[in-house]
């Protein structure tokens, strides 16, 4: 494999300067539309200071434009070369059969309920169904803008302990999932793959059921038996777009690993993540015998469980990047 993502022809420079300006001009009127809306709602509580009803209405203005200035405090912090970029998202369950693949949907569930309340859009490429409930394994990609770039601090090892709803005894049980988040590269940037260190083969779909789930005989599965890589898709009728789905998501996996070996920052995070199992979690979620969840790596913590399993986990996400920003801040 050839791969070099500075190789950018002169066109595609120019459209990543367009790209540029555009964001910058992008965050500037939001800016600007954000302060004329703040300076609106302070003059008009001045004016009526004496009507509640109208103050009521001030008030709530004001937390939806702190909500939106929250977010782009996040986004003023994304800088990374591929943060602006859609992102591919799996989830593989650990060792422990039906209890790791329960886990692995309850994640799944969590990310992509995350991802609509972000008016995000969501692609199933690939979905495994587990032995009796959950799932194995399953890859989405995340369309939006800034979508890497908020998800990027996900990889890694989740641990779920809670009293098992597949145990007749009701006992506690401790599940581990693992998350991998790379992002949706350009077409423009150059990565060479040699097929013949590729393992290309074809299955018959299959998944947890579901209208996102198309069950044919054209799901394509490439292994780049250098790395180790494996993608697959089936979420498309024709092996061929599933098969060009599949190169692209390879392409994306490979480009991720040169980002990730420029940068030491990268590169321990993922020499962290490790097994799936014990000692390598970022987060560990506990249910019972009380609810707390926690990120190990900034320490930031909720006993709001529900919430962060129904796609509340933007606490965490900018906990992360401000955690991150501030660490290269002193580097």
């Amino acid at each position: 494999m050839t791969s070099d993502p500075n190789l950018w022809t002169d066109a595609s420079k120019a459209q990543k300067l367009m790209s540029e300006k555009t964001n910058l001009e992008t965050a500037l009127s939001n800016y600007q539309q954000m302060s004329a809306k703040l300076s609106d709602n302070l003059e008009m509580a001045e004016l009526y200071e004496d009507d509640e009803d109208i103050q009521n209405q001030i008030y709530a203005e004001l937390e939806l434009l702190k909500k939106d200035s929250e977010r782009l405090k996040l986004e003023a912090l994304l800088s990374g070369e591929a943060d602006h970029n859609d992102a591919y998202l799996e989830i593989h369950a650990g060792s422990g059969g039906t209890e790791a693949q329960d886990w692995a949907e309850m994640l799944l569930r969590m990310y992509t309920r995350w991802a609509e309340k972000h008016h995000y859009k969501v692609e199933y490429e690939e979905e495994t169904a587990g032995d009796v409930a959950g799932l194995k394994s399953a890859t989405i990609r995340i369309i939006g803008y800034n979508a890497y770039g908020f998800l990027k601090s996900e990889s890694g090892v989740h641990r779920l302990v809670r009293i098992s709803p597949f145990d007749s005894a009701s006992r506690r049980h401790t599940s581990f999932a693992s998350v991998n988040i790379y992002p949706v590269i350009d077409d423009d940037i150059k990565i060479e793959i040699n097929e013949a260190d590729c393992r290309i083969d074809t299955y018959r779909a299959s998944g947890a059921g579901g209208q996102h789930i198309n069950k044919t005989d054209s799901a394509v599965r490439i292994t780049h038996i250098p790395t180790g890589i494996v993608v697959q898709s089936q979420n498309q009728r024709s092996q061929f777009q599933n098969r060009d789905t599949a190169w692209k998501m390879l392409k994306a996996r490979l480009y991720d690993l040169e980002l990730k070996k420029r940068s030491d920052a990268e590169q321990l995070k993922r020499d962290t993540q490790g097994d799936n199992g014990w000692g390598y979690q970022i987060r560990s979620y506990v249910l019972q015998p009380y609810r707390l969840i926690k990120d190990l790596r900034t320490n930031v913590e909720t006993s709001d469980d529900k919430a962060v399993l129904d796609g509340d986990i933007d606490l965490f996400l900018s906990a992360y990047l401000a955690h991150h920003s501030s660490n290269n801040e002193e580097s």
